[in-house]
């Protein structure tokens, strides 16, 4: 059984920082990408930040790069996703998600098979 669990969100003024995790078990090795999305009231889902665990190559959505990181802690089974600099735009829910690089495309939704309950971040003065 395939379990993520996302925790960190919280409420920030602009400019500050959050750190999301995500644990993750029951993943098999067929499994080597894990992803950060988010979904603000009234629009689409859509790719912040994934990992490629096999490789260890990170891809970023272009709303984010530079002030998010993404991390993954094997032993721990946990990734993180650490948010700085950020903006109201920023608000919404984030979701972790898993999927197999195999034909991947690393920031499309469609692409993950398994996701989790999700974390609200909300960013505002």
């Amino acid at each position: 059984q395939v379990q993520l669990v996302e925790s960190g969100g919280g409420l920030v003024q602009p400019g500050g920082s959050l750190r999301l995790s995500c644990a993750a078990s029951g993943l098999t090795s067929d499994y080597y990408a894990i992803g950060w999305f988010r979904q603000a009231p009234g629009k689409e889902r859509e790719g912040v930040s994934c990992i490629n665990s096999s490789d260890g190559s990170t891809y970023y959505g272009d709303s984010v790069k530079g002030r998010f990181t993404i991390s993954r802690d094997n032993a721990k089974n946990t990734v993180y996703l650490q948010m700085n600099r950020l903006k109201p735009e920023d608000t919404a829910v984030y979701y972790c998600a898993t999927a197999r690089v195999e034909g991947w495309v690393p920031l499309a939704p469609d692409e993950y098979d398994y996701w989790g309950q999700g974390t609200q971040v909300t960013v505002s003065s």
